[in-house]
């Protein structure tokens, strides 16, 4: 091709591609105008009640402001220095930590038995649904409250049925224990509807290839059911992660606002409110909520990594 007509090409291509941007950016022009209506009022509520609370938060984790938020001064990054130096932060995320580290697995075992129970049962599945999903939607005051009661040493209805007489929720070996029960009662129907969504997703003739082939219902799990169940495992035990580091709801009710038995169940965000609304260290506690932030979203980006990775691994 001569140098005359790639001349021309070039000069027709650079008018198509403007033409083919002003067309994108048009469309986009009309979406944003269509749509922007519906999504304003969100992104006004999504400002006010998220970006400029955490906006206000990270200014004052600067500071040294009380709750009245007067003499408010700027101490740099010395709350910072005194979180990392401070004991009860340290003893706080451990407990936060030791919780996650126990509901975790028990959820992620536990809500996939029972999507196996409630995809393979023939009759009444609509029940078997609704038994396993229903402590999901009950209050955190309801959860805590009826976990205090049935872990009372002489009345309570746990105690009662094993034939023991322990003080759960007075002695420190056992007032961790509680919580992870009573969260694992009261949050494994979300991870449960999951695994349901997931199992019901699973091509049946790979269950019947397996089955023609001899592979026995065993095989059938671990060959079949387990692998295309990795994501939705993923997605369980990162959202089950993030929940289970901001643990305070049912901790705090149970224990009576109280730290637990030798400060056994006082947990990040706990310690991080005393800060802020019994010392008054507002502050203090800004800094300390934005240590747990960093903590979460670092679990987060992790998450997103390790799925990219893998993505990347399987083409």
């Amino acid at each position: 091709m001569s140098g005359t007509a790639l001349t021309t090409a070039g000069r027709t291509a650079r008018p198509r591609a403007a033409a083919g941007t002003d067309s994108a950016r048009l469309r986009w022009s009309r979406r944003l105008q269509h749509g922007g209506w519906f999504v304003a009022p969100f992104l006004v509520l999504y400002a006010l009640f998220v970006v400029l609370p955490v906006v206000r938060g990270l200014y004052l984790s600067f500071t040294d402001a009380n709750i009245s938020g007067d003499h408010t001064g700027f101490v740099g990054l010395a709350n910072y220095r005194e979180a990392l130096r401070d004991p009860l932060v340290w003893d706080s995320l451990w407990h936060s930590t030791q919780f996650t580290l126990c509901v975790v697995p028990l959820i992620v075992l536990v809500a996939l038995l029972m999507a196996l129970v409630a995809h393979h049962t023939v009759h009444l599945k609509w029940l078997w649904r609704l038994c396993f999903f229903a402590p999901f939607l009950l209050p955190s005051a309801v959860v805590g409250n009826l976990w205090w009661w049935l872990f009372q040493p002489t009345n309570g209805m746990v105690n009662h049925v094993l034939g023991l007489d322990t003080p759960w929720l007075t002695q420190k070996s056992t007032a961790m224990l509680a919580v992870v029960v009573a969260t694992l009662w009261w949050t494994v129907g979300f991870s449960f509807l999951l695994y349901l969504a997931a199992l019901q997703n699973i091509p049946q003739h790979l269950y019947e290839a397996a089955e023609l082939d001899g592979a026995n219902a065993l095989k059938r799990m671990l060959y079949i059911t387990v692998p295309n169940l990795r994501s939705i495992t993923g997605l369980v035990v990162a959202l089950q992660v993030l929940a289970s580091l901001q643990v305070f709801d049912q901790a705090v009710v149970m224990y009576q606002f109280g730290p637990g038995p030798e400060e056994s169940t006082r947990t990040f965000v706990q310690y991080t409110l005393e800060q802020g609304f019994t010392t008054y260290r507002v502050g203090y506690a800004s800094a300390i909520s934005f240590v747990l932030f960093v903590i979460v979203a670092a679990v987060a980006f992790a998450r997103v990594w390790l799925l990219k990775s893998r993505e990347e691994a399987t083409r």
